[in-house]
């Protein structure tokens, strides 16, 4: 098969699971409801947290740099950490198992009214679960951005998407398209 041919049906699929999630109208408002929350927990003296494996661990690091950074436009930083540090994240891996490194972060780091963000494409990664119950244990909100049907996260976090597609590249698309717009929106929340 041609591989222009087999390019565009990539673009048509990306385009197509795009379509379907924003048709769905809770999943802006979702969005808006938890750029909200963000906003209070951050006027309390809260940060947003953020894990993920792999291809999402890059995509919670990205959203973070965005609200420490900027994002479109100049205005202050948004206090926000990932869970990206390699020597945290083999010390304890190798000291407790790859299934606690998020959810000993949490219990180091996290705060009462911080928000934790999840990202998992299949939602069944052991360590993401642990997270979001650490979080739990503290009073944090936990929101969970998620594929497949949701796995074992399902109806775990304050917040989710459950988003579609069949492979892990197109439900990370629709999750960094989700995170870029609840940067939006606390943006425009607290500096207009």
């Amino acid at each position: 098969m041609d591989d222009t041919l087999l390019v565009n049906q990539e673009f048509a699929t990306a385009a197509k699971v795009a379509e379907l999630f924003a048709a769905d109208q809770s999943n802006a408002e979702k969005v808006v409801a938890l750029a909200d929350e963000c906003v209070k927990r951050l006027g309390r003296g809260g940060k947003i947290l953020a894990v993920g494996n792999g291809g999402s661990c890059a995509d919670a690091m990205h959203f973070c740099e965005e609200l420490t950074g900027r994002y479109r436009e100049d205005r202050p930083s948004i206090g926000a950490i990932a869970c990206t540090d390699p020597g945290y994240i083999t010390c304890t891996a190798n000291d407790y198992g790859f299934d606690q490194v998020f959810s000993r972060w949490v219990e180091g780091v996290g705060r009462e009214h911080d928000v934790l963000v999840t990202l998992s494409t299949s939602g069944n990664s052991s360590n993401v679960v642990r997270a979001v119950n650490a979080a739990k244990d503290k009073g944090m909100h936990t929101a969970g951005l998620l594929g497949k049907g949701g796995g074992s996260l399902a109806g775990m976090c304050d917040t989710e998407w459950i988003v579609p597609g069949e492979t892990a590249d197109r439900i990370q698309e629709l999750h960094m398209l989700t995170l870029h717009s609840l940067v939006g929106a606390i943006e425009r929340s607290i500096h207009g």
